[in-house]
């Protein structure tokens, strides 16, 4: 048997990607998502290629991943460096433009999706220093996104550029560069004078 066989290609690319998203902080819960990998060999490759490997200190973050899309509404910074970061998954193919809104094309548990995933978070990463959006955060967005649910993008009303959109917001809101958006016009209160 040689060792370029699709059954080791396969596993070399699953340890390759798992090392990716261990470099980008992401949790175990995640990196079992995308690789298949045990929680214990997760564990495993952290400690024998990371921990003691990377100049930089690498965190294992534990908990619940994110799950508030408020995160992404918090402030006009942050709000506009989400609204890159969906621009990036639609150039990477991972969501695509339809009639009805974003449709997911990303396959979770696919090693060329994940890989997508982290090509578009590296870069974002290289777009914003200090980047406010951690790798669960980005990978929130797009599972989000990909609901359409709760979040979607759409055209900001005052400048034209691509902005996110809560759905479940009563006011519009306008980009992180433009503030709120006019609110449309309501209607006229009538006040009717009655006897005493």
């Amino acid at each position: 048997m040689r060792v370029s066989d699709d059954r080791y290609t396969r596993d070399r690319s699953r340890l390759d990607l798992a090392l990716r998203l261990i470099r980008h902080e992401a949790r175990t819960f995640t990196i079992r998502q995308w690789t298949g990998l045990s929680d214990d060999r997760i564990r495993k490759l952290y400690r024998s290629y990371v921990k003691s490997h990377e100049a930089r200190g690498v965190l294992r973050h534990r908990g619940k991943s994110p799950r508030q899309v408020a995160f992404f509404f918090r402030t006009p910074e942050i709000n506009f460096q989400a609204a890159q970061l969906a621009s990036l998954f639609l150039m990477y193919g991972l969501v695509a433009a339809t009639p009805a809104g974003l449709e997911a094309r990303y396959r979770l548990g696919a090693l060329d999706s994940g890989a997508l995933l982290c090509l578009a978070y590296e870069a974002y990463l290289e777009l914003h220093a200090p980047a406010r959006i951690s790798f669960e955060h980005a990978w929130f967005l797009l599972a989000a996104l990909a609901r359409r649910d709760e979040m979607s993008v759409g055209r900001c009303d005052a400048c034209g550029c691509l902005r996110l959109r809560d759905l479940l917001a009563r006011r519009r809101l306008a980009c992180g560069s433009c503030g709120p958006a006019p609110e449309p016009a309501a209607a006229p209160v009538i006040a009717l004078a009655l006897p005493c």
